[in-house]
């Protein structure tokens, strides 16, 4: 009898830890949120933004980006008001999210977050802040939510600063407190979007999940989300719309041009262009950029197609 109740213990203690709540979520988990993509992925499930339209999304505002998100029905993907690891005018960052969140450290959930981490391999007996780090690969940008806590809840410092830029050679977007701001100054091509510093290490936050949706401030993110990082804001992209938001900023900037340009030469008024274009507007248009001989981000191709969709 004693032994089948030591067995049954057994047993029932063995399902508990396979229900258990996954730290690091699962491929399977991640398609699910992000079902639009139907693009490459990464191995953990996110999608695989490519670098060349990271690279493009550099050359977008904050403005184009996000206008075209709120049309797109997505207004709570930007968050401002950052201070920087290296403060100066023109920062900027691209890359792909891989999320973090982090809650106020409770005793027997830490212990249970611990077991569970050990089962999926992480190193258990060291800060939890650590997990997410083995994570990240090339091109990842580490965001991480540490609810603003002013003291004992730092995300980063110098040691884990140095392990996300090895993996990455990007940096961090942190709703909270970082530590060793002298030394993280220090790591070439590495930045941090942060609310602020603090000379603490995180002993009262504990990590509860690795790429699950998050908040950051006013904004949701979700893994994989494209993030484009300015000097006054960062907005979280989803990855289906990276594209379409890359192609569009592309073709307003040359809407800009042609249309400065016209109106240097006195052909249209500011208030034309400035308004619904007409239709000899928009075929002069046309026109304009397929003589264009300055430097096009997007194929002329990509161009037709996208004036296409707008009726143009």
């Amino acid at each position: 009898m004693k032994r089948r109740i030591i067995l049954l213990a057994a047993l029932f203690f063995a399902f508990l830890f396979s229900r258990a709540q996954n730290i690091l979520q699962s491929p399977e988990y991640i398609k699910a949120l992000t079902l639009q993509w139907k693009g490459e992925r990464f191995p953990d499930g996110r999608p695989k933004v490519p670098d060349a339209l990271l690279e493009r999304l550099k050359n977008i505002t904050l403005e184009e980006a996000w206008a075209e998100l709120i049309e797109l029905g997505y207004p709570n993907q930007y968050e401002g008001d950052w201070n920087h690891i290296h403060e100066g005018d023109s920062l900027v960052m691209t890359g792909r999210a891989v999320t973090a969140q982090f809650i106020p450290t409770r005793p027997d959930l830490d212990s249970q977050v611990r077991a569970q981490g050990k089962i999926e391999g992480h190193d258990y007996k060291r800060a939890t802040t650590s997990w997410a780090i083995k994570t990240l690969v090339e091109g990842d940008i580490y965001v991480g939510d540490t609810y603003l806590k002013p003291n004992l809840g730092t995300l980063i410092g110098s040691n884990l600063g140095n392990g996300v830029y090895a993996r990455t050679h990007r940096g961090i977007i942190c709703y909270g407190n970082v530590r060793d701001m002298e030394d993280l100054r220090k790591i070439e091509g590495f930045n941090g979007w942060i609310k602020g510093s603090d000379p603490s290490y995180m002993r009262q936050t504990m990590l509860i999940s690795i790429n699950a949706p998050i908040r950051i401030g006013h904004a949701t993110v979700l893994p994989g989300d494209a993030v484009l990082a300015k000097t006054d804001g960062v907005l979280f992209i989803p990855a289906h719309l990276v594209e379409h938001i890359v192609l569009t900023g592309e073709v307003t900037e040359l809407f800009d041009i042609f249309g400065q340009e016209r109106i240097k030469e006195k052909k249209y008024t500011a208030g034309e262009i400035d308004s619904k274009w007409s239709d000899d507007i928009k075929k002069d248009f046309r026109a304009w950029a397929k003589a264009y001989k300055g430097k096009m981000s997007m194929s002329k191709e990509d161009l037709d197609k996208y004036l296409e969709t707008r009726n143009f």
